[in-house]
């Protein structure tokens, strides 16, 4: 018993017979006490929660983060059924059909170039023939000139021996035969043009401005034995009516004085 309790218990009138109802109570009462007690004590010892709360805010305003996307889920694999065989006739149909292009491609391509060789070798041999063919005009010009040359040079010789043998008085130069010079008379190159002229016969359309120059040489007896364009003034078909015309006429009539110029330079306008 506390201390306590034996001081209330001194206090008590003492009964004669023990204590009785009243010393039940006074140890209820007692109990009741120390329960208090020990309750109050826990209540004093127990810490007690303070629940406190604060907002922190920053010297510069700042914005805040975008909130995170989350990734849209993935979507579930599909199962795919495997793919059917393919059918051996059928892969075998393709590989045949693939051969057969194929050697189809290489012969064509094997025809080309062989038209393409086919090609250079005609190119080649053109070439070869063009080249010939010019080096045989130049050859062939080459002689015409220096057989004309030859030819004029001779005639020079002729003539100079003739002149000295009759006595000419001409220059060297001179192609004339006369011991003189004697010049054809006013109507003699009438004469001629009016030998020529009327074989002139053009079939196309000429200008009445075309206009050539022909050089005639004539025999002593007045045949024609040459002729050739001195002056072109470009139309080759009144060019070719003139020369046809003038091998027509043959032969050219005599100068009053029974003569006939060696070389005559005559000109045929289409207008005229």
């Amino acid at each position: 018993m506390s201390s306590l309790a034996l001081q209330q218990a001194q206090w008590q009138p003492q009964r004669p017979g023990g204590l009785g109802a009243g010393a039940v109570l006074a140890l209820l009462a007692h109990g009741v006490l120390v329960v208090g007690l020990a309750l109050g004590v826990a209540w004093r010892t127990h810490p007690s929660d303070v629940v406190m709360s604060a907002e922190l805010w920053s010297a510069v305003p700042e914005v805040a983060a975008p909130k995170p996307v989350e990734p849209p889920p993935q979507p579930k694999a599909v199962e795919r059924p495997a793919p059917p065989k393919p059918d051996p006739r059928i892969e075998q149909q393709r590989i045949d059909a693939q051969i057969a292009l194929e050697k189809a491609e290489k012969k064509k391509k094997l025809e080309k170039e062989q038209e393409d060789r086919l090609k250079e070798e005609k190119a080649r041999e053109d070439k070869a023939k063009e080249d010939k063919r010019k080096k045989e005009l130049a050859a062939k010009t080459k002689a015409e000139k220096e057989a004309e040359e030859r030819l004029a040079k001779q005639r020079e010789e002729n003539l100079a021996r003739i002149r000295g043998l009759a006595g000419a008085s001409g220059p060297a130069t001179s192609t004339g035969q006369a011991t003189r010079d004697a010049a054809p008379s006013a109507s003699y190159a009438g004469r001629i043009m009016a030998r020529i002229k009327p074989n002139i016969v053009v079939t196309g359309d000429v200008p009445d401005s075309a206009q050539t120059t022909v050089e005639v040489k004539c025999a002593a007896d007045g045949k024609i034995t040459g002729r050739r364009i001195l002056k072109s003034t470009g139309n080759a078909q009144y060019e070719e009516a003139v020369l046809r015309a003038i091998d027509k006429a043959e032969v050219l009539p005599r100068d009053v004085d029974g003569r006939v110029p060696a070389t005559m330079v005559l000109v045929f306008s289409r207008k005229e």
